[in-house]
């Protein structure tokens, strides 16, 4: 019975490390545009990224290579996993200001 609650704690302990470890990364909306407009990320890593619109209208990420698409309402923020990635880039856009909400994530060995 004692080696079977050890058992269960060492899994609950490793699922928790293995969640800690993913890589977080913040991109900002701010007057239609998102800021670094360029982010680089590890490759072949998951990431959790981080979405704040800072403007008080709605925009959506959008992006057709890492297939992902969230509307963050104005004032909100979002939480997008991706990943992993090969090595290379992905634009994303706002659909609401696609000619100013651009943006490009690179993946980097």
């Amino acid at each position: 019975m004692i080696l079977k609650k050890i058992i269960l704690l060492l899994l609950c302990m490793a699922s928790l490390g293995t969640h800690a470890q993913t890589p977080e990364f913040t991109i900002e909306i701010r007057d239609h545009l998102f800021f670094p407009s360029t982010l680089v990320v590890p490759a072949n890593t998951k990431i959790k990224l981080i979405v704040i619109n800072k403007d008080s209208t709605p925009e959506e990420f959008e992006s057709y290579e890492l297939n992902r698409e969230k509307v963050i309402m104005g004032g909100a923020k979002a939480v997008i996993f991706i990943g992993p990635l090969k090595p290379g880039d992905y634009p994303f856009f706002g659909e609401f200001n696609p000619k100013t909400a651009q943006g490009l994530i690179r993946a980097q060995p």
